[in-house]
C-alpha cells in the first residue's frame, strides 16, 4: 500500500536515510533495528511521513529477523538453505525500494511485513 505525503526534502532526506539505515545490520548485530528505531524515535512526533516511515522500516526488520531465524531452523530439514540464501537479497532490494519510494515522498510498506507497530 502506497502512501503519498506532502513532505519537506528534509523529510524525505530523513525518511531515505531511515531505510537505508537497516543496511547497518549486516555489519552491526541488530543494527537494521537500532539505526531506523534511533530515526523514527527521535521524529515520528514532529512528522506523520517520518512516524509512518519508521513503522514501516521496523516492522520489516523485525520481521527479517524472525524469518531468519525460522530459516536458520528449517536448516535441519535441509528447506532452511534457500531461504537463508533469498532472504538477503530480497533485504537489499526492498529497502532499496523503499529508500526511492521515501525519496519521492511516498510511504512503502515492504511485502511480507508482520505489522507490530501498527
Amino acid at each position: 500500500m502506497e502512501i503519498t505525503q506532502t513532505t519537506s526534502t528534509s523529510e524525505r532526506d530523513l525518511g531515505a536515510l531511515t531505510h537505508l539505515l537497516s543496511f547497518a545490520g549486516f555489519a552491526i548485530p541488530f543494527g537494521s533495528i537500532v539505526g531506523p528505531l534511533v530515526i523514527w524515535l527521535m521524529k515520528k512526533d514532529e512528522s506523520e511521513f517520518l512516524d509512518q516511515t519508521g513503522r514501516a522500516v521496523l516492522n520489516f526488520q523485525i520481521s527479517y529477523v524472525i524469518w531468519t531465524i525460522v530459516a536458520v531452523i528449517l536448516c535441519f530439514v535441509l528447506i532452511g538453505f534457500p531461504i537463508l540464501f533469498v532472504l538477503p537479497i530480497l533485504n537489499v532490494i526492498f529497502t532499496i525500494i523503499g529508500a526511492v519510494k521515501a525519496r519521492d515522498g511516498i510511504v512503502w510498506n515492504y511485502p511480507m511485513t508482520i505489522k507490530f507497530l501498527g
